[in-house]
């Protein structure tokens, strides 16, 4: 997949928006690709996303040519999600991994800025451990935004209900989004993809000039010889 990735990123003329992370970026070509084109299609946008990456494999992916010569405005970085759910690091470890993305992130891409995002709501209780530990690791990784080169948002109450289990149109069970998902991401995130890429401006048509009407008096002044 990382050297599909390499490839596929080489056929574009150029790239201004990536999105990188584990499965949850992945799928952006999957099960939230109607959602993509429709947002980022014109963008000039990549997903590098791999399925099942921890922290430690974005960063080999990064320290072995997956960005070398491009030069993207904007990097939307979802991260750290499958550590929560399949190792026993704790929230400290987690987060280190993240920052060590962010400093790799900005020494290769230096003149793009980071839209670093909270960890998504893993489990449907939020009294579940991984709830617990994704609200430790995000308090965290919030730290590390200047608000200029690394800009933070957190989502995740997008994502539940009232009572603040997870809704299960957006993340039916365990972390991964469907369609609606997809959408609600978009959506939260577009004020931020408008600063760099601004919505073109659509112009209303002007209308005709209108001749003046008629006076009584002009009337007569034309038709006098």
């Amino acid at each position: 997949m990382f050297q599909k990735n390499l490839d596929d990123a080489k056929k574009m003329p150029k790239i201004d928006l990536i999105f990188d992370g584990d499965s949850i970026t992945d799928f952006w070509a999957t099960t939230g690709v109607e959602v993509w084109k429709a947002h980022y299609g014109s963008l000039n946008a990549f997903d590098f996303g791999i399925w099942g990456d921890q922290t430690k494999h974005l960063l080999w992916r990064l320290q072995n040519g997956q960005v070398d010569g491009l030069h993207p405005k904007l990097i939307v970085l979802h991260v750290g999600a499958t550590n929560v759910c399949y190792t026993a690091q704790t929230p400290e470890q987690i987060a280190g991994g993240v920052k060590a993305i962010i400093d790799e992130y900005r020494k290769r891409c230096p003149e793009a800025v980071i839209l670093l995002q909270g960890i998504f709501p893993p489990d449907p209780l939020p009294t579940a451990p991984r709830r617990i530990k994704v609200k430790a690791v995000n308090q965290i990784i919030s730290s590390f935004a200047d608000g200029k080169r690394v800009i933070y948002l957190d989502i995740g109450d997008k994502f539940l209900q009232p009572d603040g289990t997870l809704n299960a149109e957006a993340i039916p069970g365990y972390a991964h989004l469907t369609p609606k998902g997809y959408q609600i991401w978009a959506d939260a995130i577009q004020p931020t993809i408008d600063q760099f890429f601004p919505p073109a401006t659509v112009l209303a048509p002007t209308a005709p000039a209108q001749s003046p009407i008629p006076t009584l008096a002009s009337l007569f002044k034309s038709l006098k010889l």
